[in-house]
């Protein structure tokens, strides 16, 4: 898929985020990466045979102090993996899907929570 093409996805799948969430996104870096790195994998805890389609790097919101600035966080979407796990057809539900859950790790919901919202 062409990167541009991509890019559309991931940021039609952001403003699908209701807008009264906006404000608590803005120090929220988003990128798009073609693959991740070892480093990524390593944060993610993720194992050499298994997918990273996103990541979360940041405090989540519940976890901060208030009143402190503090560095952007940081969420990135790796098209490589999505595009090799998924049929074309399917890339659109599953980079909304990726981007809906790494935005709820921003605002602290774990790994659980997310499986019986059907986004694990």
């Amino acid at each position: 898929m062409e990167r541009d093409r991509f890019r559309r996805l991931v940021l039609r799948a952001l403003n699908g985020i209701p807008p009264r969430f906006n404000d608590y996104l803005e120090n929220v870096a988003i990128v798009i990466e073609r693959e991740p790195t070892t480093e990524h994998r390593t944060h993610a805890s993720v194992l050499p045979h298994e997918d990273l389609f996103g990541l979360y790097v940041g405090v989540p919101l519940t976890e901060r102090a208030s009143g402190g600035p503090s560095l952007p966080d940081r969420i990135l979407i790796f098209q490589g993996p999505l595009e090799r796990h998924f049929a074309p057809g399917e890339i659109p539900r599953e980079v909304r899907r990726t981007v809906m859950h790494e935005v709820a790790h921003h605002f602290g919901i774990g790994e659980a929570r997310l499986a019986e919202l059907g986004l694990g």
